[in-house]
């Protein structure tokens, strides 16, 4: 295994819309040329639109762009803004004499970074202009798709909220690369999870449920759940963490959902708990079909699960603190020994 970039996967464009007025944003994975894609949604609360035509049985073979934002529901709006990008320059699935863009698209609930505070909430969400500056700075910035932390998606990400929002810490976005036998398998995920982020190499927490909000120290999150702290106070589906993993191999539809699903393994070894109630995770996955390489899929389906871990760890490390009104998520460099 090899590590890699995603500006290893030719064809396929990444790019953020991160909103200055709060913060909330969203990331584009621009593939306008038609790819084949799988899902898994395995969180309880999910908000996702698109999703049945990629079932394996579903006529539809080939997806366009996939749409990453925050927003809670209200930023699935931001998909109707990409679907108008590529109608513009005449990609999409033809259809008689027209051309229809296929934009799945999944969110993440990030509006207790500062509507909790505010009892009718702010009401700036990613619409379609977010989705629309996402793809115009995918093509005009491909540098940009490299950045991590708090961009894009994971502009107002959060993460360890069962303590209360009040306890959380900071998430984001981060990605990963690796080559195995000539293949490139790469990961973009935005985490905002319920649950706390854990190194899978030496057990650490990275971040999560603080014991105070004015501490530095984690929780422990699944220990006090086993010791009785409850989670009765929580929100359903007020986090998510959400992501696309990405090939350049050739899969069919029934191959890529099988990457998505393991990709879920990724999420597994680092958050804890995951795919609980209150989440709605739910990963992508694309294969462009440019590399000839004959397929391990064994060997694909590791790499997937290996990816998305490192992205979800890497979200975390590039976080920065956010402080707003009176809130405060710490990223991770302020974290004491608990």
């Amino acid at each position: 295994m090899q590590q890699a970039s995603l500006a290893d996967l030719a064809g396929i464009h990444i790019g953020h819309f991160s909103d200055s007025r709060r913060p909330t944003g969203c990331t584009v994975v621009l593939c306008p040329e038609g790819v084949t894609a799988g899902v898994a949604v395995v969180g309880a609360a999910p908000g996702t639109r698109e999703t049945d035509l990629l079932n394996p049985s579903s006529t539809v073979q080939q997806v366009h762009a996939i749409v990453l934002s925050g927003g809670s529901a209200f930023g699935l709006d931001a998909a109707s803004g990409v679907m108008r990008w590529l109608k513009e320059h005449d990609y999409g699935l033809s259809v008689g004499p027209v051309r229809v863009p296929i934009v799945p698209a999944a969110v993440l609930f990030d509006l207790w970074v500062d509507d909790f505070t505010q009892p009718h909430g702010s009401g700036i969400y990613p619409d379609a202009n977010a989705g629309y500056q996402a793809c115009v700075e995918a093509v005009q910035n491909p540098e940009g798709s490299l950045l991590q932390g708090n961009i894009g998606a994971g502009t107002g990400a959060t993460v360890g909220k069962l303590n209360g929002p009040e306890c959380a810490m900071r998430g984001g976005l981060g990605w990963a690369a690796v080559a195995v036998n000539g293949i490139t398998v790469a990961a973009i995920v935005a985490c905002n999870a319920v649950g706390d982020v854990i190194d899978p190499k030496t057990g650490q927490i990275l971040a999560g449920a603080r014991t105070t909000p004015d501490s530095r120290t984690c929780l422990n999150a699944v220990d006090a759940e086993l010791n009785g702290l409850s989670s009765n106070g929580l929100k359903a589906g007020s986090n998510t963490t959400i992501g696309v993993i990405m090939t350049d191999a050739h899969l069919d539809k029934a191959q890529a959902q099988r990457l998505a699903q393991v990709g879920h393994d990724g999420l597994a070894r680092t958050i804890r708990p995951v795919h609980t109630a209150m989440d709605g995770d739910t990963l992508f996955a694309l294969a462009t079909g440019k590399n000839a390489t004959p397929v391990d899929l064994m060997q694909m389906a590791t790499a997937a699960g290996e990816v998305t871990a490192m992205a979800v760890t890497n979200a975390i490390r590039h976080a920065r603190t956010l402080r707003i009104g009176n809130n405060w998520f710490p990223a991770c460099t302020e974290l004491t020994d608990s």
